[in-house]
């Protein structure tokens, strides 16, 4: 049998079945030393018998006018004789003996003392130089039953004791271990966003210290992401501007030449930096989406970001090539917007990159949380589309793109608690491609915050 894994359990159990085997030990210590008492107070009722009825005895005997008859005692009444006797003489000749005597369980006198057999206890006694003898016998059964009595009455009352105070036992131990249920459920309830210390208080001496040791263990983590999320921005910001530059100078390189050779390795040269630009931003992300901290402790209107993102991508994209679906009343969430931004704008750019030309890319929000981002062109295979979430996956090799901006929204999705569902064709349709994320929404107030930041 397995212990069970709660420790309030544990020490309720342990102390219950320690405290069982204590009273029974009790008890059972008790009934040994009651039984040998018993046997004392019993053995001098015997003798006590023996002498009161020996003088007795002699006065009947000599006074009777035939020695030679036996007599036995008639009974006054009905009654449980537990004491029998009989007396007898030198010769061993019944003389006397009591109404339920029976001569069989009386072995041959041997002399004054005590006597068992394995039926009855004896005590033998004499008198006028042995001329008469007495023998009492108590049948063992009769002790016996007196000592189930004694015992019953010692265990009947554990049996309601016992139950009582494990009950209790598990109340104390149940209360004793309050603050730190307490802690425990205080942890539990914690999220992602939520690394602030965990209230210690009234916590045993024992749990405390690991109590302390989780608080700064939490503390590190927060620091850890804080400054995971200041290098990502900073990075970005350092490797975007030496790229500008050298971009710049292969474009200047390209107005200033004249041999159409060195202006097209110019070129090659501009488009290669822009790649790399895109691979670095990209990269960027996914570390942010896989180490940083992507719930705040605010909240915001995810429609304001949404539009931001897509007036940014539809600059650069022919006009009507975005259609984007926004929900009357606003999509209050703790998502970082800066991490809202990320997920939006790499699921549009990978429909604007891989769809139709022609046909616009839908985006929605729903009131709900869930962004549906769709877009029409050719059926993605099954076998393929479960492997668009890889890094540097891409759906076709003659498509330029750095191969993660679906990884980079799947780890925003399992990190948020989501799943990221891909759909080829799309609902409804017999081709095109969907990608939709539920979001986390909450109904709490909203406070400022900058998305201009996506």
């Amino acid at each position: 049998m397995k212990p069970p894994r709660s420790l309030m359990a544990r020490l309720a159990l342990s102390l219950g079945i320690l405290l069982t085997i204590l009273w029974i030990a009790a008890a059972s210590v008790t009934a040994t030393l009651l039984r040998h008492e018993m046997d004392e107070v019993f053995d001098s009722a015997l003798k006590e018998t023996a002498q009161r009825l020996l003088p007795l005895a002699v006065v009947d005997i000599i006074g009777r006018e035939d020695a030679g008859i036996t007599q036995r005692l008639g009974a006054v009444r009905e009654h449980d004789e537990f004491f029998t006797y009989i007396v007898r003489n030198a010769e061993g000749r019944i003389l006397l003996q009591s109404h339920a005597a029976d001569p069989a369980v009386f072995p041959a006198y041997d002399g004054p003392g005590l006597r068992q057999t394995a039926t009855h206890r004896l005590y033998n006694d004499d008198a006028l130089q042995g001329s008469i003898r007495i023998t009492v016998a108590e049948p063992l059964d009769h002790r016996a039953a007196v000592a189930r009595e004694i015992q019953i009455g010692l265990g009947l009352p554990l049996l309601i004791v016992i139950p009582v105070a494990l009950l209790v036992i598990a109340f104390a131990v149940r209360a004793s271990l309050g603050s730190l249920r307490r802690f425990r459920e205080t942890l539990h309830a914690r999220n992602a966003r939520d690394l602030s210390p965990v209230p210690a208080d009234g916590l045993p001496s024992d749990i405390a210290p690991m109590a302390a040791t989780l608080n700064a263990l939490l503390e590190r983590l927060r620091a850890a992401f804080d400054a995971e999320r200041s290098f990502a921005a900073n990075a970005a910001h350092e490797l975007r501007t030496p790229l500008a530059g050298a971009i710049a100078q292969a474009q200047r390189l390209q107005a200033e030449t004249t041999d159409p050779a060195a202006k097209a390795r110019a070129g090659d040269i501009e488009a290669t930096l822009k790649r790399l630009t895109r691979l670095s931003e990209r990269l960027m992300q996914l570390a942010r989406a896989e180490g940083g901290r992507l719930r705040l402790d605010r909240s915001s209107d995810l429609r304001t970001v949404a539009r931001i993102v897509i007036e940014d991508i539809g600059q650069a994209a022919p006009s009507g090539r975005i259609a984007l679906t926004l929900p009357d009343q606003p999509v209050i969430s703790d998502l970082d917007p800066d991490i809202f931004g990320i997920l939006c704008r790499n699921l549009v750019e990978n429909a604007l990159r891989h769809g139709s030309d022609t046909a616009p890319v839908e985006v929605e929000l729903m009131a709900d949380g869930t962004l549906s981002v769709a877009n029409d062109g050719a059926t993605v295979p099954p076998e393929t589309l479960t492997q668009l979430t890889a890094r540097f996956e891409r759906a076709g090799t003659g498509i330029d793109g750095s191969g993660l901006g679906l990884a980079i929204v799947a780890a925003i999705a399992e990190r948020i608690g989501s799943e990221l569902d891909l759909k080829s064709p799309r609902p409804g349709r017999a081709s095109g491609f969907e990608a939709t994320v539920a979001l986390p929404v909450s109904t709490g107030t909203m406070t400022a915050e900058n998305p201009a930041q996506c």
